[in-house]
């Protein structure tokens, strides 16, 4: 263990998540010979939001029309935020500026939204927490944006109970996760296939957070301008989260 801390201590450094986080910082890192890119926030300071509709209700979809809806303002980061079925409503509990869209989901179910445990994504003002769906039916915490998903990829600093090292299903993944003191949000997507196991670790063993959401597969995208990295596809998004600046 010591070894390994050793090892990941420069990468937690340049990420900022062992010490006070900066304001977007998105890195290219090699973990475990898997490639990802990780951005993380300053919970604190940043205007950390979710996004799913426009003014009218028309579902935003992607980068442009989120810029579009920002300005005048300028979009620092975006990611896919949650799953969503086929008409872009969210599968699981959304939340957006205190007005809740979509309900908490809490049995088990098909896919990997109902891997139980799967989590929420709550945000306020000035922090970033993943938390376990039965706990936040049991706490209720005042979201001002929430998002719900599933699996969560690490619970109190232990992997999901399913994952297997050795498993072959690989994909592109995105997911959150996010500090013990809930200042602190990493976004990151595996830009190599890769399983629950190894996505996992790299949030818990690569960054040393303590709780982790995955947010969707295959699907996955970025908007990370300070990498000059805008990901596109040809069929709309559901729900979004970005930082405003």
């Amino acid at each position: 263990m010591r070894r390994l801390a050793a090892q990941c201590a420069p990468l937690l450094l340049a990420l900022g998540v062992a010490g006070p986080a900066g304001a977007v910082t998105c890195q290219n890192v090699t973990f475990d010979g898997a490639r990802f890119t990780a951005c993380t926030v300053d919970a604190t300071t940043e205007d950390l939001r979710l996004f799913h509709r426009d003014a009218t209700g028309t579902v935003l979809g992607g980068w442009n029309t989120l810029q579009r809806t920002v300005a005048p303002n300028t979009l620092a980061f975006a990611m896919n935020a949650g799953m969503y079925h086929e008409d872009r409503r969210a599968v699981g509990l959304y939340i957006e500026d205190g007005v809740e869209a979509a309900p908490l989901v809490t049995r088990e179910g098909p896919g990997n939204f109902g891997l139980l445990p799967n989590g929420v994504f709550c945000l306020t003002d000035t922090t970033a927490r993943v938390i376990e769906t039965l706990s936040y039916a049991d706490t209720r915490p005042a979201c001002r944006d929430a998002t719900q998903s599933g699996p969560m990829l690490v619970i109190g600093g232990q992997l999901h109970p399913r994952f297997l090292p050795d498993s072959d299903s690989l994909y592109v993944r995105n997911g959150v996760g996010t500090s013990a003191d809930g200042t602190t949000a990493v976004f990151v997507i595996s830009d190599d296939p890769v399983n629950f196991h190894l996505f996992a670790r790299f949030f818990r063993d690569g960054l040393g957070l303590p709780d982790a959401l995955f947010l969707d597969g295959s699907i996955s995208r970025l908007y990370a301008p300070t990498l000059n990295r805008a990901d596109f596809g040809f069929a709309p998004l559901g729900p979004l989260v970005g930082v405003v600046q």
